[in-house]
């Protein structure tokens, strides 16, 4: 006996069994056949799960905007002294790196006959005021004498009218008269030209104190020594270079900015800078040229930094951030950043559609760096930005985005 047909007939049999006696059980065996066919059916309708990226709830906020250039530290003074006369320097040196007060010794030449030359001068201007009385009392002798001869040439007119004399005494009296006269006037000059040696005499006395104070060669400002002074024994020509100094607080921070965002920057407002060595400066701007250099066409900016403790050097690189008017900025990680085709800089976006989420590039302005991120302009003041997986996903793909916070 084979056992095919045994099989076959005990699976009719309880097929039938189910179809006469237990129709129920028959029913509900049908039933969840149809229920996994029907989910089957709906699970391949379904659309497929959206990319797993992980988005930043940001929120714009109000940021000074900035202008950034490139630029460098400049002294506020430089002088090179020299010497206003020649002489042989007398005096020790001081080794470059001293600091130095207004007025402080720097060179000292040696007198030669200049003091000589003073004690002269002084001489002189006693001789010509010891003259000065002399004249006074030439003047005040010829005026008396003007007076005198002026009573006798009336004396004799009256007695020539009443005949008592005759006309020559007249004539006599006027000549007498008209010499005083002359003698008055003679004195006066005497007198002028002796004031004049008065002050003859103080100006070469002044001349001569002048050029002795040019033998002390002191700082016009407090500074720092940036060469020696002249070596002891050196002889100096009038011109020659006594030391340079330096005057370093407050510092400037010099940059030049581009012809399209001059207009930003007004006078007083706030610089910020910092140097190559990480060291950060504050300021406020106090120049913008109005001239553009002919050859790069850019403006030159001066901003005062102090420098109390003088630790900011003449000639350091220096970045020079310029506060402008404020703006709306996101504050999101650099990493955020990302390119479109066209090369244009943005970030992608969290864009909620009626069928799910969806990514969406969006271009940004970069303002500026900060040690907790980039601040960007051009977002809406609230956006969903995609900081991990925005690289796997272009312009209406799918996303499952999973949000976190920004930090406050």
């Amino acid at each position: 006996m084979k056992p095919i047909p045994v099989v076959t007939a005990i699976l009719v049999a309880a097929f039938l069994y189910l179809l006469v006696i237990d129709r129920e059980r028959l029913r509900a065996i049908a039933q969840i056949g149809t229920d996994d066919e029907s989910a089957a059916l709906q699970d391949a309708d379904a659309p497929a799960p959206g990319i797993g990226v992980v988005a930043l709830r940001s929120t714009a906020r109000e940021v000074d905007d900035a202008v950034v250039l490139r630029g460098r530290t400049e002294a506020a003074r430089e002088v090179e002294v020299r010497a206003e006369t020649a002489g042989r320097v007398i005096s020790e040196p001081l080794r470059k790196g001293a600091f130095v007060e207004t007025g402080d010794l720097l060179c000292v030449l040696d007198p030669g006959t200049r003091e000589v030359e003073l004690a002269e001068a002084e001489a002189r201007l006693g001789e010509a005021e010891s003259r000065l009385p002399t004249a006074q009392a030439a003047q005040a002798e010829a005026q008396a004498r003007l007076r005198e001869a002026e009573i006798n040439l009336n004396n004799a007119k009256r007695l020539s009218e009443g005949g008592y004399q005759s006309e020559t005494s007249v004539i006599s009296a006027e000549a007498a008269m008209e010499a005083a006269a002359a003698q008055v006037q003679s004195a006066a000059s005497g007198l002028v030209s002796a004031r004049a040696g008065i002050d003859a005499a103080r100006a070469a006395v002044a001349a001569a104190e002048r050029e002795i104070d040019k033998l002390s060669i002191r700082a016009p400002f407090h500074g720092v020594l940036e060469t020696d002074t002249a070596e002891l024994g050196l002889l100096m020509q009038t011109g020659a270079p006594c030391a340079t100094i330096l005057q370093l607080d407050p510092i400037r921070l010099v940059g030049f900015v581009p012809e399209v965002d001059v207009d930003k920057i007004r006078i007083g407002a706030p610089a910020r800078g910092r140097l190559a060595s990480g060291r950060a400066l504050a300021g406020e701007v106090r120049f913008v040229s109005r001239s553009a250099d002919e050859t790069t066409r850019t403006f030159r900016i001066e901003a005062v930094v102090p420098n109390p403790d003088l630790a900011i050097r003449d000639g350091q690189t220096a970045e020079i951030l310029i506060d402008t008017n404020g703006t709306q900025a996101h504050l999101l990680p650099q990493s955020a950043l990302t390119l479109d085709d066209a090369g244009r800089l943005g970030v992608r976006l969290v864009e909620e559609t009626a069928q799910a989420a969806v990514a969406r590039f969006a271009p940004v302005a970069l303002l500026r760096d900060t040690a907790e991120g980039v601040l960007v302009a051009g977002l809406e003041p609230r956006a969903d930005v995609i900081v991990v997986g925005q690289e796997y996903v272009t312009d209406g793909v799918r996303v499952s985005p999973s949000f976190r916070d920004a930090a406050p």
